[in-house]
């Protein structure tokens, strides 16, 4: 295996540890950029010279042990990083990499320099980032900031829109009967049942004096949905999507929605649920976690029992004494609400809850999942059906 060509990318896959056995870029110049690129993230202490870990650097994820950080000479800055991967990667590795930044290194410059904050491509992670430390912003790159969330809201919420209007919407339609004939509206299963007491054995027929069809809409708002939500850090992905589900619901036609944060006090933005850029400016990362009192101002809002839902979105991780929380979830399901418990929400969530007190929750009254916001809509409309 002597062909340089080989041998150098064997070298990008091997790392360091491939040098032992003396393999390396062999002089390939391009090989030995993208070596130091890759190892600007991955190696511990790559890069330190130029300062550029900043305030607030997670070094979340894998490390890779066996990455180098090049052959010498002048150690990498963020921008001249960000600018040699814009050049040498394609877009789909180049979001990737841009990603692990973010996740490992130059937040004070991103949060500091718009110039270099415009050239990483908008995606979760950099909205989860701009968010935990959006004290670091100053007023030019606050600006920016704002615009990447938006954005990202913006595509989150395009691609579960369709599905999950369609859901709920389908299920509140089929929730009632209207005295309008209209044949497409025709609700064949319950126009069966309700006859079945005319079915002629002696014939073979079934004699039908009574035809039932769903109603097109209602011209109320019978359902009310509360959404309440963790700000304790480890929720920042899940508490995205939830905002974006609530802008959702408050669009449909016959849901009513409220929108509480909590950590040890309750905010209530549900005069802002249509604005979730909003919402998620206004989240207070860190703190204690009262759970127990979220339900309780949820229970506060709640007018029709049988005709609410709560969805909470927490890690189940109790600041008070636990059995609060079990019996201010018993009083409320006992009273006819509906109990979501969601310990993630969203598309590559990893959920990472108290177990132990999400199962003492589910035994009395509360749906505990880890679902995609489909399967939550989904969920939902199977508790509107009845």
């Amino acid at each position: 295996m002597s062909d340089p060509h080989t041998l150098a990318r064997w070298r990008l896959v091997l790392g360091r540890t491939a040098e032992q056995h003396g393999i390396n870029c062999g002089g390939n110049g391009e090989a030995e950029r993208i070596e130091e690129l890759v190892g600007f993230l991955f190696e511990p202490g790559a890069g330190d010279g130029s300062g550029s870990h900043g305030r607030g650097g997670r070094g979340g994820g894998r490390r890779s042990s066996g990455r180098a950080g090049g052959s010498g000479g002048p150690q990498l800055t963020v921008p001249d990083w960000v600018d040699q991967v814009n050049e040498l990667f394609p877009n789909q590795s180049k979001e990737v990499m841009q990603k692990e930044l973010v996740k490992r290194r130059g937040i004070s410059e991103l949060m500091e320099k718009p110039e270099l904050l415009e050239k990483i491509e908008p995606n979760m992670e950099l909205v989860k980032t701009l968010l935990t430390h959006r004290d670091l912003l100053n007023e030019k790159t606050r600006i920016l900031a704002r615009k990447i969330i938006e954005q990202v809201v913006e595509e989150l919420r395009r691609k579960m829109q369709v599905q999950v209007e369609q859901a709920i919407t389908g299920a509140i339609r089929k929730d009632r009967h209207s005295p309008r004939k209209v044949y497409r509206n025709l609700d064949l299963k319950t126009t069966l049942r309700r006859n079945l007491k005319n079915y002629d054995p002696d014939t073979g027929k079934l004699l039908v004096d009574r035809v039932f069809f769903y109603a097109a809409e209602r011209k109320k708002k019978p359902w009310h949905v509360i959404v309440v939500v963790d700000q304790s850090g480890s929720m920042l992905e899940s508490a995205i999507f939830s905002a974006v589900m609530a802008s959702i619901f408050a669009e449909l036609p016959a849901v009513k929605t409220s929108l509480v944060l909590f950590d040890t006090e309750v905010v209530d933005l549900s005069d802002q649920v249509g604005q979730p850029v909003d919402v998620l400016l206004s989240i207070q990362l860190g703190g204690g976690t009262d759970i127990t009192k979220g339900l309780m101002y949820a229970n506060e809002l709640v007018r029709q029992p049988g005709r609410t839902i709560v969805v909470l979105i927490t890690d189940f991780y109790e600041g008070r004494d636990e059995k609060d929380l079990v019996d201010q979830t018993r009083l409320m399901a006992d009273s006819g609400v509906r109990m979501i418990g969601l310990g993630a929400l969203g598309y590559d969530a990893r959920p990472s809850y108290n177990k132990p007190t999400a199962q003492k929750l589910t035994k009395v009254g509360m749906d505990v999942l880890v679902c995609t916001p489909e399967k939550l809509a989904e969920c939902m409309a199977q508790i509107i059906r009845g």
